[in-house]
């Protein structure tokens, strides 16, 4: 099937834009695996998300980039590692030192029982979900698609989350947003969106910050 004059155009733009971005060329330079590392080192930086000790999953971790931050931030005055690291992906992702990689759908019940046994009993205090579904182009599946994975995201918040933890999920601004931020709003009982300096412009996606169980038992 031929390509469309107007999305090869569009593929050259995005080519184009992604070669002069920034934090594009920041990344490479420091080391990181995607721009969207900068996104989560603000998000740390106001928030206060991360230090050493806690217990904190990565969802949707490839390439790898949120964990590359996830494992310095966590790294004591000694310079070693203290807590416990989880990237979970559907994809591969290269290793990361200290990091446990558990690859497949976490509804999975080999991933759930290899998380299991990471957990060893505990909950997690922290959930970073970076996820977004491929995008077709159309909007309202794309939107339907991202709700789905927010989705998950909370579900797997409810089942493992410390009563005192802290949920972060990139979010698109549009169909179902409200609604899923109204879902948030009962089970946590402070819910903030932010947009990172990171997130382009021309970008719907924000990021929703939110804290502390409502009703913890109900995760036991």
């Amino acid at each position: 099937m031929p390509v469309s004059n107007k999305k090869l155009r569009s593929n050259r733009a995005w080519i184009e834009r992604h070669i002069n971005d920034p934090y594009v060329k920041r990344s490479k330079a420091e080391g990181y695996r995607a721009r969207s590392v900068y996104k989560l080192l603000e998000l740390n930086e106001k928030e206060h998300l991360l230090k050493p000790g806690l217990t904190v999953v990565d969802l949707g971790s490839a390439p790898g980039s949120w964990t590359q931050v996830v494992r310095e931030k966590l790294i004591d005055k000694n310079g070693q590692v203290r807590g416990r690291i989880i990237a979970m992906d559907i994809l591969p992702m290269d290793p990361i030192e200290d990091v446990y990689f558990l690859q497949g759908d976490f509804r999975e019940q080999s991933v759930a029982d290899q998380l299991a046994a990471i957990l060893n009993g505990d909950k997690v205090d922290v959930v970073l979900s970076d996820m977004a579904p491929n995008l077709s182009g159309i909007a309202a599946a794309d939107a339907a698609r991202s709700l789905l994975l927010n989705e998950l995201a909370l579900e797997f918040c409810v089942d493992h989350l410390a009563p005192h933890g802290v949920f972060v999920t990139k979010a698109f601004q549009g169909s179902g947003y409200s609604q899923y931020v109204e879902a948030l709003k009962k089970v946590f009982r402070k819910v903030a969106a932010k947009k990172p300096a990171a997130s382009r412009d021309t970008s719907a996606e924000v990021y929703l910050v939110s804290r502390e169980l409502k009703n913890p038992g109900l995760s036991q």
